[in-house]
């Protein structure tokens, strides 16, 4: 399998879950069940997550709605927006900056984001790494929802850590580097396995986990 497409990739990949690792099925049973999340590739679908990092997912929700109301949202538009339209969105100034760059980098063609779908994972991280504002989080979450990658695990996502540790019965909320380490034995469906743990913190406590940072 090359890319995550639809529901039956999930299932598929969390049986295969349960067969690498027999702890995760609890947390499966627990979790319920597991959305699938896509959204198409492109400058829309990346901006989106750059905005989605914000302490409140009210915020973030509001600030997208009022860049999707000020029109289409491809690079062309973006750049076309006078500094006062893009000031009312309520962007931080990083974040303006980063989606900014990003338009600019799509519409002087040194990027192609639906093209990152036909490279390996590693370059295509690498690709978006390379743009102002564009951290391993961002650049992982948009592999995963965007691309359909299949084994990607955003290891610095605070609720994965916490899903982690407390699914696993561990005693403290494990570190980035702990996190990467057990989910290297969930490949190659760590993109599933993503998806699982985060399914289970909703749960655990009652609210939306995608995307936290």
């Amino acid at each position: 399998m090359v890319q995550i497409r639809e529901m039956a990739d999930i299932e598929e990949g969390l049986a295969a879950l349960v067969a690498l690792d027999r702890a995760l099925a609890p947390v499966v049973a627990a979790a319920g069940p597991v959305p699938l999340r896509l959204s198409p590739p492109g400058f829309a679908g990346l901006a989106e997550i750059i905005v989605s990092q914000m302490v409140s997912k009210a915020a973030a929700s509001a600030i997208w709605g009022r860049m999707r109301s000020a029109g289409e949202m491809t690079p062309a538009a973006y750049l076309a927006h006078s500094p006062e339209v893009v000031a009312g969105f309520g962007l931080s100034r990083a974040k303006a900056c980063a989606i900014e760059g990003l338009a600019r980098a799509l519409a002087e063609g040194r990027l192609d984001l639906e093209a990152l779908a036909f490279v390996a994972p590693e370059e295509a991280r690498a690709r978006l790494l390379a743009l102002p504002g564009i951290g391993p989080w961002t650049a992982e979450v948009y592999l995963m929802f965007c691309l359909g990658a299949p084994d990607v695990f955003p290891a610095g996502d605070v609720a994965l850590r916490a899903a982690v540790g407390h699914a696993l019965g561990l005693e403290t909320r494990p570190s980035v580097a702990e996190v990467a380490a057990l989910a290297s034995g969930w490949k190659p469906w760590r993109s599933v396995a993503a998806r699982l743990f985060w399914a289970y913190y909703a749960g655990m406590t009652r609210r939306d986990a995608i995307p936290m940072t």
